[in-house]
């Protein structure tokens, strides 16, 4: 008999997730079978429903790409992670490996890089067949919903941190208190960083503090100038951008002091893709612009060492598989203080 496993599908860009049973896939060469134990709701999974960014590389599509769940087949060739181990599936799900991109360190450029949940059927689902050698093993018996989202709001922020290259004690913005911008909070001040959190809301202004923030800015004021007071003398040294409003990036660019590095992470919709800047204040003040596409294997991998070593978790809310479209438009609606994350219980 065909063992079959739950799904939300996504059939159609701007189409509700249909739930449904399909077959458990079988892992191919290379590959491992995957039982899903969370799987974290990003607010990237809302833009690629949606069709922001247009058509998704596959259709239809299981979507999902902050999964941790325990392995329980091997395809052909694998050895490594054994069947039992818990792992976790990132948004990098694999790249050719041989080309400059990749020779250089830098696979999430590569040409043929492939997306969890995006080329690849993702975590919205009982079970998820992912490449054996673009998943990271993780402790046995870790809280596997507030873990799901270091393997991208985590892994995201973190790079961007690490290609800021501030020293320590620099002050650091960031620009967005969600998802994304709490895991900010937690990984600078983990390197030894001094974030300060920015946002409108007052409870995710809060939370980051609890967070570690050391101090917070409502950003209807006057932002450069309020970050600039708070950091003095020393300047603010990086912002980091997890708001994707246009807005945000410019207010960024404008508050860092000279030499500082502006990180380039939320992603608008391709309507609201542009931004306004002055070429004299970058090159007179030697201001760094730096994109950053999730993460490498090995940025994972210190993400997630970092993570356990400084006990970095999410502040997430859980929910059943079946209520994966009403967690995509709670994420629409905004207002989602902490993490929404999918259990695969029942």
């Amino acid at each position: 008999m065909t063992q079959t496993m739950r799904r939300a599908l996504m059939t159609a860009m701007g189409a509700p997730l249909e739930l449904g049973c399909d077959a458990i896939p079988a892992p191919e060469r290379g590959e491992i079978l995957i039982r899903v134990l969370a799987c974290g709701v990003c607010h990237s999974d809302v833009h690629i429903v949606d069709g922001d960014w247009g058509r998704p590389a596959r259709l239809p599509l299981i979507p999902g790409h902050e999964v941790v769940g325990e392995v329980v087949a091997l395809g052909e060739g694998v050895t490594v992670p054994a069947i039992g181990e818990t792992v976790g599936v990132a948004w990098n799900g694999g790249a050719c490996g041989h080309c400059r991109a990749c020779l250089e360190g830098e696979e999430t450029i590569c040409p043929e890089r492939e997306g969890t949940g995006y080329s690849r059927d993702g975590g919205y689902a009982d079970h998820i067949v992912a490449r054996a050698d673009f998943v990271v093993t993780l402790p046995k018996g870790i809280d596997a919903a507030r873990f799901s989202p270091i393997l991208c709001a985590g892994v995201t922020t973190y790079r961007g941190l690490k290609k800021a290259a501030v020293r320590p004690g620099g002050y650091v913005a960031v620009i967005g208190c969600g998802g994304l911008g709490q895991m900010a909070v937690q990984y600078a001040r983990a390197m030894g960083l001094r974030p300060i959190a920015v946002d409108l809301d007052p409870a995710k202004l809060e939370l980051a503090t609890r967070l570690g923030a050391v101090a917070t800015v409502g950003s209807d004021e006057e932002l450069p100038a309020a970050l600039q007071a708070i950091a003095g003398e020393n300047g603010i040294r990086a912002a980091v951008i997890v708001a994707p409003v246009a807005q945000a990036f410019e207010q960024g660019i404008a508050a860092v002091a000279p030499g500082g590095a502006v990180i380039f992470i939320a992603l608008p919709s391709e309507q609201k893709d542009r931004i306004s800047i002055s070429i004299s204040d970058l090159a007179n003040n030697e201001k760094r612009l730096i994109g950053t596409n999730v993460g490498t294997r090995a940025d994972l991998r210190e993400a997630v060492d970092l993570a356990l070593t400084a006990g970095i978790l999410a502040n997430v809310e859980t929910l059943p598989l079946a209520d994966a479209g009403i967690a995509l438009d709670r994420l629409r609606r905004g207002g989602v203080t902490g993490r929404l994350v999918l259990t695969m219980k029942g």
